[in-house]
């Protein structure tokens, strides 16, 4: 009798055991136990506003907007020198004459915090003067964040003077700021209006 109870025993050990172990080898995926698996946090990563285009019309005491809506602050930015304003002029080679009848001249510098990236900046020109009546008289250099324009002549690349021109330069910021320096060679330099654009 105690052989026998023993014997069932063992049995049922058997049968509990290869129970269990059938279980435990069918539920090593959560989803076959039924067990729903931890919810996974996905946060999109956060992105830089888009950079909003910068106008600056030189000489300026009102912001000015121009024929595309397009708002242009006023003087701005720059060190030393002085700003006139020509509003009876007018300027040939461009739709946009507002821009060119106000000027800084004699400026040393121009300085804009930026968020480091690559833009495209577009200096405006033009020469309204009455005393410079013809090229090699107004000629100065300016660096554009490290490039650099030696002995540029307004009257010269315009075509003549009341003629605008537009310098474009593609620029890499990597300091927080975008820097352009001014220096004389003969006569002062001048300038009309600055654009600060997006680049790529």
């Amino acid at each position: 009798m105690k052989n026998r109870t023993q014997w069932t025993l063992t049995a049922t050990s058997l049968v509990i055991f290869a129970t269990t172990a059938l279980l435990f080898t069918g539920c090593q995926s959560s989803q076959q136990c039924g067990n729903t698996p931890a919810a996974t946090s996905t946060v999109a990563p956060a992105t830089a506003p888009a950079f909003t285009a910068i106008r600056i019309k030189a000489g300026a005491a009102a912001p000015f907007t121009d024929s595309s809506g397009n708002v242009w602050l006023t003087d701005q930015g720059f060190a030393d020198g002085d700003t006139v304003d020509r509003s009876e002029l007018t300027i040939a080679n461009t739709k946009e004459q507002g821009i060119y009848r106000s000027e800084r001249y004699s400026m040393s510098s121009f300085s804009r915090p930026l968020p480091n990236g690559k833009y495209i900046i577009k200096l405006h020109f033009a020469e309204t003067f009455e005393g410079i009546s013809g090229a090699g008289q107004r000629v100065f250099s300016f660096n554009v964040e490290g490039h650099d324009f030696k002995d540029f002549d307004v009257w010269a690349k315009a075509g003549g003077g009341l003629r605008a021109y537009v310098e474009t330069v593609p620029v890499e910021v990597t300091d927080g700021k975008l820097d352009i320096t001014f220096t004389a060679n003969v006569e002062n330099p001048e300038i009309n209006g600055i654009e600060i654009l997006p680049g790529s």
